[in-house]
């Protein structure tokens, strides 16, 4: 039968009552073992080296020095077991009891995790590497987890704020058609449709972002020279610098060798480096795209360099994080959905990149650069 859904189900003994069993079971076999062997052996040894001696002139003498022999190996040997099985089971219940201890302290934290609380930590008890590499990997894990957490409390967070205000002002015009205080003109239909299109936009970089991280994004990888999809990539964004005022450059080395690459995505990731450069570069300001044979990987070196707002140090290693932004670098009015770079660093790890981002501050723009290696 089975418990009620409310109470706990019984459990055996605990993991330092076992112990405990164990190593008393194992003191009391070597105790018996040792009270055998002398209760055996000893008589017969001291009979024959008596014999050997010529100790007692008559059998009486002998039997009666062979009893007190035994008398007092019996005794000595009684007290001896004794006192070395009470030290025994002193120093077992201490260790039985740290062991059991420090499990529980797993147990408990481990059910605090489980329970939202990520910031449980539990200390190395001490018991040895593996106790402690037990410890440091939980406190890992909760660490990380903890992480997790609050990348997702930001993120939706974040998310609820991008989807406010597109959905706001489509409400208010809805509302304000219904009622007769605007016409459905031109213009009217034309700020309904960059709203859905931001929505849209959203979703979509939404699901390319998580299909990507978890390894579900096909790609179609060819043998192919990158000039012409870092060619591609600039002319899908020159006539939105042009009217910026921004100038981008493009300097392309000699000896570039052909790589095993998606050309769409690549180009999506630079297409994405180029629309963040620009945003957040002034009018008036510079761009550059370039790319190099990378010596010490056979690949090739793609970065973005702008003249632009430049990231704090402090906020470089979040970057490519969804939604993560930096007052001056990746402020909400500079536009676009927040995720583009989390977007381009999954593209690029998934055909065995690298993207990473350098700035030296404030003002001083900042520089993105793809590793790809030939393979």
């Amino acid at each position: 039968m089975n418990p009620p859904a409310n109470q706990p189900t019984p459990r055996g003994a605990g993991l330092a009552g076992r112990l405990l069993v164990a190593q008393t079971l194992v003191l009391l076999t070597g105790g018996l073992t040792a009270w055998l062997i002398a209760a055996n052996v000893g008589p017969s040894l001291f009979h024959e080296h008596l014999a050997r001696a010529n100790v007692g002139s008559t059998p009486a003498q002998i039997a009666h020095t062979e009893m007190a022999y035994q008398s007092a190996n019996a005794i000595s040997l009684s007290l001896a077991l004794l006192v070395a099985l009470v030290a025994a089971l002193g120093i077992s219940v201490y260790q039985t009891r740290r062991i059991g201890r420090s499990v529980t302290t797993i147990a408990n934290a481990a059910s605090n995790v489980a329970g939202g609380h990520y910031d449980i930590r539990v200390p190395g008890p001490g018991l040895g590497p593996e106790f402690d590499a037990l410890a440091a990997a939980f406190n890992q894990m909760a660490d990380r987890l903890g992480s997790v957490e609050r990348t997702r409390r930001r993120l939706l967070a974040d998310l609820g704020h991008e989807m406010r205000t597109p959905v706001a002002t489509l409400e208010a015009y809805i509302e304000a058609l219904e009622d007769g205080v605007v016409t459905l003109d031109p213009g009217t239909a034309e700020l309904l449709r960059s709203q859905t299109r931001r929505l849209a936009r959203l979703s979509e970089d939404i699901g390319t972002v998580s299909r990507t991280e978890e390894g579900q994004v096909r790609l179609d990888l060819r043998t192919v020279h990158p000039e012409p999809v870092i060619t591609a990539a600039v002319g899908s964004v020159s006539e939105a610098y042009q009217t910026k005022g921004v100038r981008l450059v493009t300097d392309i080395a000699a000896g570039l060798p052909e790589l095993s690459l998606d050309p769409e995505r690549i180009g999506q990731v630079l297409g994405n480096l180029l629309d963040n450069a620009l945003r957040h570069t002034p009018a008036g300001g510079t761009v550059t795209i370039s790319a190099a044979a990378s010596a010490g990987t056979g690949g090739a070196e793609l970065s973005v360099a702008d003249t632009g707002d430049g990231i704090p140090a402090e906020h470089l290693p979040h970057v490519f994080e969804r939604f993560y932004r930096v007052d001056t670098a990746r402020d909400r009015a500079h536009g676009g959905s927040g995720i583009g770079l989390a977007i381009a660093k999954a593209l690029v790890e998934a055909q065995g990149g690298q993207l990473t981002v350098t700035s030296p501050g404030i003002g001083a723009g900042s520089t993105f650069q793809i590793l790809l290696p030939r393979r």
